[in-house]
């Protein structure tokens, strides 16, 4: 049995039902997931986790700068472990957008670190224009029509493929 770590930033939410989603695979595998949130990571003993497992939002195109903060000052810690990276976000609802590989959003941030993770996810997220603020619900309405997306401004549309979730948690518990 390992000690899995998933830490995860989240901007409405959703990351953290994936970060459930990957904890509920690692129980039913034998493992003991704790899931919280990255700005509570450090307060724990990183060293007693077995594996460690890292997981985020993006908002106009961009993850929160606290992720990066946070893998630069525990890079040597994650190298020295089973790790995994995943990113959230709605261009992965493009079938030419939604593997390591090619998500531009993923590609983009992985550039801007010297950390390579062993494990690598991309996750389509979910679409709340009712949740979003004024602003918020105009942009990513505007970045929708300009994408060719959804832009109902009543629409509530989850795009998650549970099943590519699920499939990446028991990657997660097969690394060594």
């Amino acid at each position: 049995m390992s000690k899995i770590l998933v830490a995860y930033s989240t901007t409405d939410g959703h990351t953290l039902r994936i970060c459930e989603r990957l904890q509920q695979v690692m129980a039913q595998q034998g493992h003991a997931a704790t899931v919280v949130p990255l700005g509570q990571a450090d307060a724990l003993d990183l060293p007693g986790f077995d594996k460690i497992v890292i997981g985020a939002s993006i908002r106009y195109g961009k993850h929160q700068p606290s992720v990066k903060q946070f893998i630069e000052r525990h890079q040597a810690l994650l190298e020295s472990k089973g790790n995994a990276f995943f990113t959230v976000n709605i261009v992965a609802r493009k079938p030419e957008k939604n593997q390591p590989d090619t998500n531009p959003y993923l590609i983009k941030f992985l550039r801007t670190l010297s950390w390579q993770p062993k494990l690598l996810g991309v996750f389509a997220g979910k679409l709340d224009y009712p949740r979003y603020r004024f602003v918020d619900r105009f942009m990513i309405r505007l970045i929708m029509l300009m994408t060719n997306g959804p832009t109902d401004p009543k629409a509530v549309i989850e795009f998650t493929d549970w099943q590519q979730v699920e499939a990446f948690g028991q990657r997660v518990c097969d690394m060594p």
